[in-house]
């Protein structure tokens, strides 16, 4: 598949929303995009789909050490990723693994508070992880990223980047590149969940070592229009 470039017109001036499922996802799928676009001034902010607490095991209502830690993890890696404390990410705290589906009250108030934010940081174009990933949570937040352009009509572009899917087909999507992030970037800011990478919380999830090798550049991808 032949990738525009993210630096060639149109998309060099196009201001991005991320909404990343759960802590790291944004490192490990859109870490070069949020580096690219934070350099240029082009990165209207982050969003984390889910509180992150389904990682680990914890007893009912014991959670919050581990939504805590999550939250702190997450800001520690934008910060690497962008090289400055200028943003905070925005955590809507959908409870981990248990999506709101479309038209439950929940969908609707996050779609509506994504629209409003959009509308007042001038956004563009959203990244968010592809329909087809294989975690109910990463395709409930392209649903609600689609739901989200829907209410702008046409004002707003939904590009789709991979965690744990193969690409899409490129009958159904073209793709777009980003520049390559500075050497050992992405693995810094991976480094900042430690969480999801050490025994530090106990038994719970760990992230393959096989994934912890990330290239240097993102590839998004666009639905083709029939």
């Amino acid at each position: 598949m032949v990738a525009l470039s993210l630096s060639a017109k149109p998309w060099r001036g196009v201001r991005w929303l991320i909404l990343a499922p759960h802590p790291d996802d944004e490192t490990l799928g859109a870490g070069a995009l949020i580096a690219q676009t934070a350099r240029d001034a082009r990165l209207a902010g982050l969003v984390y789909l889910t509180d992150g607490s389904g990682s680990h095991e914890t007893a009912p209502g014991r959670s919050g050490r581990l939504v805590c830690t999550r939250k702190r993890e997450a800001a520690i890696a934008l910060h690497r990723l962008t090289g400055n404390r200028r943003q905070a990410p925005l955590h809507l705290d959908w409870k981990d693994a248990a999506p709101a589906r479309l038209q439950d009250p929940a969908f609707e108030q996050a779609a509506r508070q994504l629209s409003v934010l959009c509308r007042r940081l001038r956004v563009d174009a959203i990244a968010v992880t592809a329909s087809h990933e294989p975690h109910c949570d990463h395709e409930a937040a392209a649903r609600l990223a689609y739901a989200v352009e829907k209410r702008a009509r046409g004002r707003l572009v939904v590009a789709e980047y991979v965690v744990w899917a193969q690409a899409p087909d490129p009958r159904t999507h073209r793709a777009l590149r980003t520049a390559p992030m500075l050497r050992g970037r992405r693995r810094q800011a991976l480094a900042a969940h430690r969480s999801q990478l050490t025994a530090s919380h106990g038994p719970g999830f760990r992230l393959p070592a096989a994934r912890r090798a990330m290239p240097s550049s993102d590839v998004l991808y666009l639905r083709r229009a029939f």
